[in-house]
């Protein structure tokens, strides 16, 4: 894909970080943007520039806040001269199970800008440096039959901001299909937190009941969906929400369990 630069949010741990991996992999310079986990972000740059002979660096940056992504765009803008491709992996989730009345105004607004609002302020920070070149990749991510807008118990502010976000991402692939720029959602599966950082080929030593393809997903699984989206070859593939979840019903199982709990 010749020497792109990708911005990749969250990008020191989990998911975030095989994304970066195989990006790097590919040829792209990055820029790990994290929020707290600096030594881990600054170890992933130095080891991704030695090991694929890339430019990696590191950017602090709460992408909740609108001050935050314009100084991560700025900085990332000085020392690479443009962003080709914006992945936007971070969104914060709040594990512990609330009806929508449980959430605190602080709460809900932090959800709704960390998983809504920070993909508005980056892509419209970085758009001008992709309709320059005529080329651009925006990858978001959502969750199982996002753009059917489902309902999900226990999980409206984070459903609700990804439901809006899955909208938004087909009107950026409508918008901005007359400049090169192609934008996409992938809807991961549930995978465990140990398994993000994990590699294909350790998950199909391990089977699972409850996955239809008989194994556990993985980070890999889905970097490397990103790395062929982002990719030339990838260019008529615009506006699409693809499931990455080998073939399970992650919302009804969800529903499932929430209504056996309560029968």
């Amino acid at each position: 894909m010749g020497r792109k630069t990708a911005l990749i949010t969250g990008g020191s741990r989990g998911i975030g970080k095989w994304t970066a991996t195989i990006l790097a992999e590919c040829g792209c310079n990055i820029i790990i943007n994290y929020r707290s986990s600096k030594e881990a972000a600054e170890k992933l740059a130095v080891n991704l520039s030695e090991k694929f002979d890339i430019k990696a660096i590191a950017v602090q940056g709460d992408i909740s806040k609108k001050e935050d992504c314009e100084r991560l765009i700025g900085h990332s803008v000085e020392f690479f001269g443009g962003i080709d491709i914006l992945i936007h992996n971070a969104g914060p989730y709040v594990s512990l199970r609330k009806t929508m009345d449980e959430y605190d105004w602080d709460e809900w607004q932090y959800m709704i800008n960390g998983n809504l609002n920070s993909v508005f302020y980056l892509t419209k920070l970085t758009m001008p440096y992709m309709r320059a070149k005529t080329w651009g990749r925006v990858i978001t991510f959502g969750y199982d039959r996002v753009e059917t807008a489902p309902g999900w118990i226990y999980r409206s502010a984070f459903a609700a901001a990804k439901a809006g976000l899955a909208s938004l991402t087909r009107t950026i692939s409508i918008e901005e299909a007359k400049n090169g720029i192609t934008a996409n959602m992938i809807c991961p599966g549930d995978i465990a937190d140990r398994w993000k950082e994990e590699t294909i080929a350790n998950a199909k030593r391990e089977s699972s009941s409850i996955v239809p393809v008989g194994r556990p997903g993985t980070g890999e699984d889905l970097a490397r969906v990103v790395s062929f989206l982002v990719s030339d070859d990838a260019d008529f593939i615009t506006g699409s929400m693809i499931p990455v979840t080998g073939g399970q019903d992650v919302l009804g199982k969800i529903y499932h369990a929430n209504y056996d709990s309560h029968v």
